[in-house]
């Protein structure tokens, strides 16, 4: 029986990957946990010596340009207006938010956050281990028949995650529509 109060989907589609780092950022975090971005900052700087650069990264210029890109919006008004980057906790930093956010709704949610970056990881090692299978696999038919390889082929295009070009989606009304034929 799920008793979570923040839905396990909600959780998993704000995590990020920032600089190989599977992070949340700081206004998502304060969303979840039902405060304001500059409550969680106050608390993060009045404990600075807590967190280190391991657990809490500092975002550049680029990177932040590079969210704005990928959020889809011109500003980060719906965030706050924030007049400074976004600080990006990783896992580690989120379990120590913990130690300094001490409310209940606070603790719930980080019992769900790292349970969170716990599916993940098991998500990338059964990827990791479906992949050594798939090597062993193609490694014993590879003298076999043309069709083996292109079955193991179209399975490691599955299984590559897509860049950023594609997935990237056309937004709007009848964006996936095929064209009206002119005469």
């Amino acid at each position: 029986m799920n008793t979570s109060i923040i839905p396990r989907e909600r959780i998993d589609s704000v995590i990020l990957l920032i600089r190989g780092e599977k992070v949340l950022l700081d206004y998502e975090l304060a969303s979840l946990y039902g405060i304001e971005t500059k409550v969680l900052k106050r608390a993060v700087h009045r404990n600075a010596d807590r967190f280190p650069p391991d657990f809490l990264l500092h975002l550049t210029r680029q990177e932040f340009m590079n969210l704005r890109c990928q959020i889809g919006t011109s500003s980060l008004r719906s965030h706050g207006g924030t007049r400074y980057y976004p600080y990006a906790f990783t896992e580690l930093g989120v379990a120590m938010l913990s130690s300094v956010l001490n409310s209940p709704r606070a603790i719930a949610v980080n019992i769900e956050i790292m349970r969170a970056f716990v599916r993940l990881r098991q998500l990338i090692a059964s990827h990791a281990d479906l992949a050594r299978k798939l090597d062993a696999l193609e490694q014993k038919y590879e003298h076999h028949d043309h069709q083996f390889k292109v079955v193991f082929d179209t399975i490691r295009e599955l299984m590559t995650p897509p860049t950023p070009e594609e997935e990237r989606r056309v937004i709007g009304f009848g964006a996936h529509m095929p064209k009206p034929k002119t005469n």
